[in-house]
């Protein structure tokens, strides 16, 4: 006859109750020292029992570092969608002012049509987001490092390797497009000086 299967419910008995929790209690230790032992693992534990009373195992010196790597991992994990979005919406706004670059480099008229103020203008915006897309690669190097002090895995460094090139591609982008900008506003106040010097009345 096989062994009867304990029915998983509330022990009413308080003595019963006690024994049972002392039993399975270190029951439970005892696996989580053997598991972290085999797996190389940080494990804590923490148990109130009815009383209020504590128990805790940790398998490395102090419980308080496992659980400010839990607090930092819940605060990223929070913190990290808003975060995303938000930079995921500076980059698209640098794509869009990457792609009216284009047009106007691409029709000579439109930039013809440009004052050097409207020049420079462009390139303050084109500095600022410079100066963000920089401000983000180095958040995101940043966090990486510290995400990978605390859980080295293949899909975490691909990802974050995949974001961090997605930036630099972009920064790359944008210094390129800034040197355009710079040499068509040279450009601009050259031709521009020209034809006021040619407007100034020769004398007989």
């Amino acid at each position: 006859m096989g062994r009867r299967k304990l029915k998983i419910e509330r022990i009413e008995d308080k003595s019963s109750r006690q024994v049972t929790f002392s039993k399975r209690r270190n029951g439970l230790f005892k696996k989580a020292k053997e598991l972290s032992v085999l797996c190389d693992l940080d494990i804590a534990l923490i148990i109130y029992s009815s009383p209020g009373k504590l128990y805790h195992y940790c398998s490395t010196h102090s419980i308080g570092k496992i659980l400010q790597r839990y607090q930092n991992y819940q605060a990223e994990t929070d913190a990290g969608p808003s975060t995303q979005k938000a930079g995921y919406s500076r980059f698209l706004k640098c794509e869009e002012l990457l792609q009216i670059v284009d047009r106007k480099l691409g029709d000579e008229h439109s930039f013809d049509d440009l004052t050097v103020t409207d020049f420079i203008h462009l390139q303050k915006q084109f500095e600022t987001a410079l100066i963000q897309t920089r401000e983000t690669k180095t958040r995101l190097l940043l966090n990486s490092i510290s995400s990978l002090e605390e859980k080295v895995g293949v899909n975490v460094i691909r990802d974050e390797m995949k974001r961090y090139m997605l930036i630099f591609e972009q920064e790359k982008l944008l210094e390129e497009e800034n040197m355009v900008l710079q040499g068509k506003i040279d450009a601009s106040k050259r031709k521009r000086a020209a034809i006021d010097l040619n407007a100034i009345p020769t004398t007989a």
